[in-house]
């Protein structure tokens, strides 16, 4: 009877362990986004964290704090912007509450191209934009490089 008891708790272990592997296995959640979204989503959703979490209408000092996410090339074209506006949202004084990055598209192995979602939400309002933000890969680093909205 002892070994009947011994080879039962066995197979009991086995049967879970095997369960237990199958479980992490199938439960994964796959990453459909090609590789250079992967890596790109990270500099947009960083960016925009910070952003929204700073004061987001413009100065020249905001800009010095968000250059390490922008291509040298956006840093000069947004250069000239209005103070009080937000240029990498709506281009204006109308701020949103919160953002998600969405859909990516590659357009090079070094280019990929992001919708953003933008919100505004209170008492009297509920809204949702979408802006195309651009990002590139320079010197192996990607960076916000376009914002159309």
């Amino acid at each position: 009877m002892k070994g009947l008891s011994r080879s039962a708790i066995i197979l009991v272990f086995l049967i879970f362990g095997a369960a237990s592997l199958w479980l992490q296995i199938s439960c994964g959640i796959p990453n459909l986004d090609p590789p250079e979204c992967s890596a790109s989503r990270t500099v947009v959703r960083e960016f925009y964290s910070f952003h929204f979490g700073n004061e987001m209408r413009f100065s020249g000092d905001g800009l010095k704090l968000r250059e390490r996410f922008l291509t040298p090339a956006l840093i000069e074209s947004v250069g000239a912007t209005a103070e009080g506006t937000d240029p990498f949202t709506t281009g204006d004084t109308d701020l949103p509450k919160a953002f998600r990055v969405g859909t990516c598209h590659v357009v090079s192995p070094d280019r990929t191209r992001f919708d953003v979602l933008l919100f505004w939400k209170d008492d009297t309002r509920s809204e949702q934009r979408t802006i195309k933000v651009e990002v590139a890969k320079i010197d192996g680093k990607w960076l916000v490089d376009k914002i159309d909205r």
